[in-house]
């Protein structure tokens, strides 16, 4: 991985990106933007399955919706993280911290992925109310993406790299 690392931290490109202020500026804004899209359609939905939010709509309709936004979101964060881990790979990749920030991501991820595949078998004209089993699924997913953000603000902060 080490080679891994250092190809992209020399790579000239991605090197001219990290050393503009205005463009390594614009991807921690991208970053961010990205963060704040991901989760927090992912988090509204969450909240609709849950019953706390979005009642006037159905879950469906409200996913539906969102959707197109987490996903939006889940590619600038990707692309724009994937830059600023290459301005400095080589330690990133060495810092535990991060590699739990990814990997904490990487399953809340799933368990919002999981959410929006359900969500058509969840919802029945029967039942006004949610699964117990959904419920539980959202409520899961609300507080990985919780602790997501926390580890996240705390990587610079820890590993001192940022």
């Amino acid at each position: 991985m080490d080679d891994f690392y250092q190809v992209l931290f020399h790579n000239s490109f991605l090197t001219y990106i990290n050393s503009s202020i205005v463009l390594s500026s614009a991807m921690e804004i991208a970053h961010f933007m990205g963060f704040m899209l991901l989760v927090g359609s992912i988090a509204i939905v969450d909240l609709r399955v849950l019953g706390v939010a979005g009642r006037n709509r159905t879950v469906a309709s409200l996913a539906e919706d969102l959707f197109p936004w987490m996903w939006t979101g889940f590619a600038f964060a990707l692309v724009s993280g994937f830059v600023m881990f290459a301005g400095d790979a080589p330690d990133f990749g060495h810092s535990w911290i991060f590699q739990v920030k990814v990997l904490w991501i990487i399953v809340a991820l799933i368990f919002g992925i999981a959410v929006q595949w359900k969500i058509s078998s969840w919802e029945s004209p029967e039942s006004a109310s949610m699964p117990i089993g959904a419920k539980l699924l959202a409520l899961i997913s609300l507080i990985l993406w919780i602790v997501a953000i926390l580890v996240s603000v705390e990587v610079p902060a820890i590993s001192g790299v940022s």
